[in-house]
């Protein structure tokens, strides 16, 4: 078992990480996949894809008692068949997590700190939020930065949205874990704000989001 972290929060989400490290046969048999998923996994052309969907399937197995099952609404937002749970998932190479909650639409992205995240400055952060990076930590910054918007994106659940323009990210210094406060503009006007956690770990940065202020 790879369960890396979970956490019940005071607002009552549950966040869980799981740390990939078997091979793709012992996830097979670790995650209980239901005939038609394993069927649509199979058919994916990386291993590591393939290996991130099935982690997905073992740390759902660790979370609820009962089989779950995995679908998804035609923007890609997941959502659980025989549960009223909201759920959020993200993954890299080396983590998968999620993030559950009874009754709030929920958020969360993770991303590994040995990716390049330049291009992030110019097409997801406003000229105050490029204002705010340091030189120091500048990609950490970004990776932040990138997330919490990211993870937004997911609550939201809106199409076409321009992250620069839409989702505004108040200023922070990455301390390793903390809060961020966050704006999201609909297109007509209406604003909705956000408070958000992160916590980096293993070259990697996690951020979630819960409902709204």
């Amino acid at each position: 078992m790879a369960l890396y972290f979970k956490k019940k929060l005071d607002n009552e989400a549950t966040v869980a990480v799981w740390q990939i490290t078997e091979t793709e046969q012992e996830l097979i048999e670790l995650s209980s996949t239901p005939s038609d998923e394993m069927e649509e996994i199979s058919f994916l052309g990386s291993e590591s894809l393939r290996k991130q969907r099935l982690a997905v399937r073992a740390l759902l197995g660790e979370l609820f008692e009962d089989k779950v099952y995995l679908s998804h609404h035609d923007n890609g937002k997941p959502y659980l068949e025989n549960m009223v749970t909201n759920i959020s998932i993200t993954h890299t190479d080396k983590y998968v997590a999620v993030i559950l909650h009874d009754e709030e639409d929920v958020g969360i992205d993770i991303e590994s700190l040995d990716r390049d995240f330049s291009a992030v400055e110019k097409k997801a952060l406003s000229e105050e939020e490029i204002d705010d990076l340091d030189d120091d930590g500048r990609n950490e910054q970004l990776a932040i930065y990138w997330c919490a918007k990211e993870a937004i994106f997911k609550r939201v659940s809106a199409y076409k949205v321009d992250f620069a323009e839409q989702i505004e990210v108040e200023r922070f210094r990455p301390r390793g874990e903390g809060e961020l406060e966050a704006t999201f503009i609909h297109k007509d006007g209406y604003e909705e704000e956000f408070e958000l956690e992160y916590m980096t770990f293993d070259r990697h940065v996690l951020v979630w989001v819960v409902g709204e202020v």
